[in-house]
């Protein structure tokens, strides 16, 4: 189990979706609708795609496991309202009828996550580069600067 929890809903740059189902261990529906125990549902294939996000002197930087995806399948953008999109899919394998699965656990299909990126993020400098299955989001970040403060001499 592990300690620290992917999105949260009090964190204001997740842009998650809530999923009261996260994390229980039985499928009751989607075993009933799904022929083949074992099978993961393109529904929720990526649904689970993890991505780290850290924040350092110069930069904040995203790392993503897509394992077995290919950089032409991956999509970053940077929507207005400075929210990075990540989205892409892998394809499912094809399947030959005279296969007879026994454990089906590497999911395929689309996913897309989504961060509300800070003020401080320069969003027209996003650089990204993929290597060994791990895809590395940069975002420079710039000085924020600070309000001035005007000191208002107060009369009578």
């Amino acid at each position: 189990m592990s300690i620290v929890r992917r999105s949260n809903i009090f964190d204001p740059f997740s842009l998650d979706f809530f999923d009261p189902f996260d994390g229980f261990p039985f499928d009751f529906f989607g075993a009933l609708a799904d022929p083949r125990p074992g099978v993961a549902s393109d529904a929720s294939a990526f649904a689970n795609t993890r991505i780290d996000w850290k924040e350092t002197q110069e930069a904040h930087v995203f790392e993503v496991d897509l394992p077995g995806v290919k950089k032409e399948e991956v999509k970053v953008e940077v929507e207005e309202g400075r929210v990075l999109q990540i989205s892409g899919e892998r394809a499912k394998e094809r399947e030959e009828k005279n296969d007879k699965w026994h454990r089906v656990e590497r999911s395929s299909g689309k996913f897309l996550r989504r961060f509300r990126l800070p003020e401080n993020a320069k969003v027209d400098q996003v650089k990204a580069g993929m290597e060994n299955g791990v895809l590395t989001v940069t975002i420079p970040k710039e000085e924020v600067k600070k309000p001035e403060v005007k000191s208002i001499e107060i009369s009578g």
